[in-house]
């Protein structure tokens, strides 16, 4: 039978012990919570400056992996964060950062929901909305080149993302195809 000291890894990662860890995790998914424009993929860049370059937490292989391997997942778009809170601080990591990811984000949509249908503000609230188009689309570009760091420079990424996207943009293949040749690229080295 599994011991309190057998479940500490999963219970609080590698990181151990470090409730000034796991509150700074939280407050700063809450932040990015809050400029989450587009969904939380969207701020994919500042959590990998946070927990990678500022606080040497994850590597870039490994905060890469916990997005795509989240992403491939079938479920929500947004537990990618969830993982990225294990693999930073076990299951403690996992609360810390979707709580801080969920918390202010629902406050602010529930309440903008509300503003959103009163009938003298629609026009306002339909302007601010299709003005942060082209900001959501800026906050993907940039997502999609954090994620390609670790294999940015492998011949094989550049095709494979020109592929991904000529092909959701042309045809109806489920994008589980796409999912399954970038894992095929992968083992086989091309990536």
């Amino acid at each position: 039978m599994a011991t309190l000291a057998d479940l500490g890894p999963w219970l609080t990662g590698p990181l151990g012990w470090a409730p000034t860890a796991w509150w700074a995790l939280f407050g700063h998914f809450a932040m990015l919570s809050l400029l989450a424009i587009g969904g939380a993929i969207t701020t994919v860049p500042e959590m990998h400056r946070f927990v990678v370059q500022e606080r040497g937490w994850l590597n870039d292989t490994t905060f890469s992996g916990s997005v795509a391997l989240a992403q491939a997942a079938p479920g929500p778009n947004v537990l990618f964060v969830a993982v990225i809170g294990f693999n930073t601080a076990g299951l403690a990591g996992v609360v810390a950062t979707m709580a801080g990811s969920l918390l202010p984000s629902t406050v602010v949509a529930v309440a903008a929901g509300r503003w959103g249908r009163q009938p003298q503000t629609l026009r306002l609230y339909q302007a601010f909305t299709e003005g942060l188009a082209p900001i959501t689309l800026g906050l993907l570009l940039s997502t999609g080149w954090v994620l390609t760091e670790p294999s940015r420079t492998r011949w094989g990424t550049a095709p494979l993302v020109l592929a991904t996207v000529l092909l959701m943009q042309k045809t109806r293949l489920s994008p589980v195809w796409l999912v399954a040749a970038g894992a095929v690229a992968g083992v086989a080295g091309w990536v």
